[in-house]
C-alpha cells in the first residue's frame, strides 16, 4: 500500500511525539498514541448526497455528547424486517447506495448511519468499543433490527453489538472484510508508528479499564463462535487492510452458522462494491432462518 508523502510526515511527527512523551511517562504516551490509533483519516465528504439519499428520512441522535446522523429508506411493500448497513474506518453511508434499491425492492426497512467522527456525525475519535455503543443505541431507538451487515470496523462493531442482542436466533449478521482481530490492528499500529514495551502495556491497559474488556475481547473470531446466529462472511484473499490470514483459522472450522464468500482480487473496498456480492448478501437477508 502506498503511503503519500503527507502521510510519511504525519508518521515521522507521530513518532517523534511518542517517543519524547514516553521518556516523562509511558502512559502519557499510551493515551497520545490512543488518540492517534483512534482519530480517522482525513477523507472527502461528499458536498452533494447520491440522488437516493433525497428521498430518505433523516435521523438523528445523541450519544456521549455527540450528534449521530443517518437515513431510514422505507419500502412500497413492506415485509415488517430491517436491515442496518454499517460503515468502515474513515468511509461514509453514502458508499453503500448500491444495497439500497435491492434490500428495499425485497420488502426492508433499510438504516444507514454516519458512524461517531464520520461523515455528516460529530465526534473526534472511533473505535470498535465507541461504535458498537452507537449501533446499540440505534437499536434501542429504531429496532429491533432483522439483521446488520458491517463493513471493516464496522464489521467487528457490527459483531460486537449483535452478541449482546436479546433474541439473536431470529437475527443474521453480515460481515463484509470485517477487522477481525484487534490484537492485530495494534501490532500493526506499532510497527507503524514504534513504542517500547512500557508504552505497549499501558496502552492495553487503558483499553481495559475504558471498557471492561481486555484487548482480546475485540474480536470477530471470538464472537462468531460465541453464536448460534446465521452469518454471512465475505473476504478477499488479497485484502491488505484487514488480513485473510486472520481469517484462514476459522474456515477449518466448520462453523454451522457460518457461511463464507472468498473472493479473489477484490481487495478491501472492492469487495463491498461488486454486483454479486451484494446480491449474494441480499439473498442471504431474504432466506428464511431454518
Amino acid at each position: 500500500m502506498k503511503i503519500k508523502l503527507a502521510q510519511k510526515l504525519l508518521i515521522g511527527y507521530y513518532k517523534t511525539k511518542l517517543k519524547t512523551i514516553s521518556l516523562l511517562s509511558p502512559r502519557k504516551a499510551a493515551e497520545a498514541a490512543y488518540k492517534i490509533f483512534c482519530t480517522p483519516y482525513a477523507t472527502k465528504y461528499p458536498k452533494k448526497s447520491p440522488p437516493i439519499f433525497h428521498k430518505a428520512e433523516k435521523l438523528a441522535f445523541e450519544i456521549d455528547g455527540s450528534t449521530i446522523r443517518g437515513f431510514c429508506f422505507k419500502p412500497e411493500h413492506p415485509n415488517g424486517k430491517k436491515i442496518l448497513i454499517v460503515h468502515g474506518f474513515s468511509s461514509y453511508a453514502y458508499k453503500f447506495e448500491k444495497y439500497i434499491l435491492p434490500l428495499k425492492k425485497e420488502g426492508f426497512e433499510v438504516l444507514m448511519f454516519d458512524a461517531p467522527a464520520h461523515g455528516s456525525s460529530d465526534g473526534k475519535l472511533i473505535n470498535a468499543y465507541i461504535y458498537s455503543k452507537a449501533i446499540l443505541k440505534i437499536e434501542a431507538l429504531y429496532g429491533p433490527l432483522d439483521g446488520i451487515m458491517g463493513h471493516s470496523l464496522g464489521g467487528l462493531a457490527s459483531a460486537l453489538a449483535f452478541e449482546t442482542l436479546p433474541n439473536r436466533e431470529n437475527r443474521k449478521l453480515v460481515l463484509i472484510a470485517p477487522a477481525t482481530e484487534t490484537e492485530g490492528a495494534i501490532e500493526n499500529f506499532f510497527t507503524i508508528i514504534p513504542a517500547d514495551e512500557k508504552v505497549k502495556l499501558a496502552f492495553r491497559e487503558m483499553i481495559n479499564e475504558m471498557t471492561e474488556h481486555p484487548v482480546s475481547y475485540y474480536s470477530v473470531s471470538r464472537v462468531i463462535k460465541n453464536i448460534s446466529s446465521p452469518v454471512f462472511w465475505v473476504h478477499d484473499k488479497h485484502d491488505t487492510i484487514c488480513a485473510f490470514s486472520d481469517v484462514k483459522p476459522l474456515l477449518s472450522l466448520d462453523l454451522p452458522h457460518v457461511k463464507f464468500l472468498i473472493t479473489e482480487n477484490m481487495g478491501h473496498s472492492r469487495v463491498y462494491k461488486d454486483n454479486k456480492v451484494c446480491t449474494e448478501i441480499v439473498h442471504f437477508f431474504c432466506d428464511p432462518i431454518s
